[in-house]
């Protein structure tokens, strides 16, 4: 970044422009695996305006930008760059509007999903995207992430009908509708979606908002082996059945969740989290098809949530899986693998990931969205520990290989980030040119996230 880029920033944005090594290191990286890397400044935009004037100014100097949010991304995505500038949009948290009887609403990238759906609470609508962590609807909409509900609700390319991006020669434009279709040329909101800061800036998110469920009712079901409760969840997708949420812990994470958050009256088992959205009628119809299901697998006795407050203490153990396990070791950090397979061999990565990491010898807390054949083995270590990382990602290769053989995807949720560029590949070697020739095209200059993804050169 020379002297004339920063003289102009200082300009637009006054104390919204630091270079303080303390600031720039809490925009280093995200909670992910990497060692922070510095960039040269962090700006703070109030607007798409602001923004359109920060990516005109830094397209002409060819200065690399890197987008920033809540920083809960997991594969590197907001890594800093040394020779460039972090945009955090913390600045831009403001719920733009809400339309009730339409079942959507418009708000700025760095609005949480906490955030709106206590904004919601009154109004019987709810966001149904829920990735464990608070995360902002902007960096879910770049890195397409999903959670614990994408089996009834869909992922974030279900819910988002537009989006505002501001491109890397400062333009605005707006993409999609307030509309449940649309057949109006390209579609560039799903462009935008999952490009992780690459070819632009995601500054407003259209959202669809769904009505709150009449009932709700939370049970845990603890099963004798990881594959019985394997087996369950995928019967319970393959009857049709109409779940909200289908979560696995295995053994270990159970042990580490119930001494994290605190719980009482559950076993350090293997154990599906179940929720169940609806009528009560239809509800009670649900429940009683997946506990015979669940008993023909030798699952155990529902435990059921008796109130709201007893289900958010049920759940917030679910949320806090990652942070329980970081908690593991002093100053650790934990890798998380994120694969997905189709339903019918959902059971056979599961039992393959548990047995590989026995012979690696690691300790391998998971978890799994298992309704949309989403899991994720989550690793701790010691980043001092040259040998341990080494050993995690012998183990995360055979995994993703695995994954690919049995038609997977090496990431349902997390992005590619720079962890796994090679991976990318793998699974799609074919698409690789074709998301270069867009990349060139959209920003000629690669000033977006640079490396993010894959490398263009």
């Amino acid at each position: 970044m020379n002297e004339q880029i920063e003289v102009k920033l200082k300009n637009l944005l006054n104390s919204r422009f630091s270079t303080s090594e303390s600031t720039r290191a809490n925009y280093a990286r995200g909670e992910d695996t990497y060692d922070p890397i510095l960039s040269k400044a962090v700006v703070f935009p109030e607007t798409n305006e602001e923004v359109s004037k920060i990516l005109r100014l830094c397209n002409e100097h060819k200065t690399p930008v890197v987008p920033f949010g809540t920083g809960t991304s997991l594969e590197g995505n907001v890594v800093g760059n040394e020779k460039g500038i972090t945009i955090s949009l913390e600045k831009m948290n403001k719920i733009l509007s809400v339309n009730v009887e339409d079942f959507d609403c418009r708000v700025q990238a760095c609005v949480t999903k906490e955030q709106l759906n206590d904004h919601l609470r009154e109004d019987g609508v709810f966001f149904p995207i829920d990735p464990g962590a608070n995360a902002a609807i902007g960096g879910m909409a770049s890195t397409s992430a999903s959670g614990t509900m994408a089996v009834k609700y869909g992922t974030m390319k279900t819910v988002i009908t537009g989006l505002t991006v501001v491109m890397s020669n400062g333009d605005i434009i707006n993409t999609g509708s307030r509309t449940k279709k649309t057949s109006a040329g390209y579609n560039l909101t799903n462009l935008f979606i999952g490009s992780e800061g690459t070819l632009g800036i995601i500054t407003e998110v259209q959202l669809r908002l769904s009505p709150i469920p009449e009932s709700i009712m939370s049970a845990v079901c603890h099963f004798p082996t990881l594959e019985n409760a394997v087996s369950t969840a995928q019967q319970v997708i393959q009857y049709g059945v109409p779940i909200a949420r289908i979560e696995m812990l295995n053994k270990d994470q159970m042990e580490i969740s119930i001494n994290y958050s605190k719980l009482s009256d559950i076993e350090a088992v293997p154990t599906l989290f179940f929720e169940f959205h609806g009528s009560e009628e239809s509800n009670k119809e649900n429940i009683k098809i997946v506990e015979e299901i669940s008993k023909e697998n030798n699952g155990g006795n529902f435990k059921w949530a008796k109130d709201l407050e007893e289900r958010n203490k049920l759940w917030r153990a679910r949320w806090d899986v990652y942070y329980s396990v970081k908690a593991l070791i002093n100053n650790g950090r934990v890798y998380s693998t994120d694969v997905c397979l189709p339903i019918s061999k959902i059971t056979e990565c599961v039992n393959f990931a548990e047995e590989q990491t026995k012979k690696f010898g690691l300790r391998a807390p998971m978890v799994g969205h298992l309704g949309d054949g989403n899991f994720h083995v989550l690793l701790p270590f010691d980043p001092k520990k040259k040998e341990t990382y080494k050993k995690i990602k012998e183990f995360n290769d055979i995994l993703i290989r695995k994954a690919l053989e049995l038609n997977g995807t090496i990431t349902g949720e997390h992005g590619i980030g720079l962890h796994k560029k090679e991976y990318l590949l793998e699974e799609h070697p074919d698409n690789i040119p074709v998301m270069k020739s867009i990349k060139r095209t959209l920003d000629p200059n690669n000033i977006m996230n640079p490396g993010k993804i894959f490398d263009i050169n």
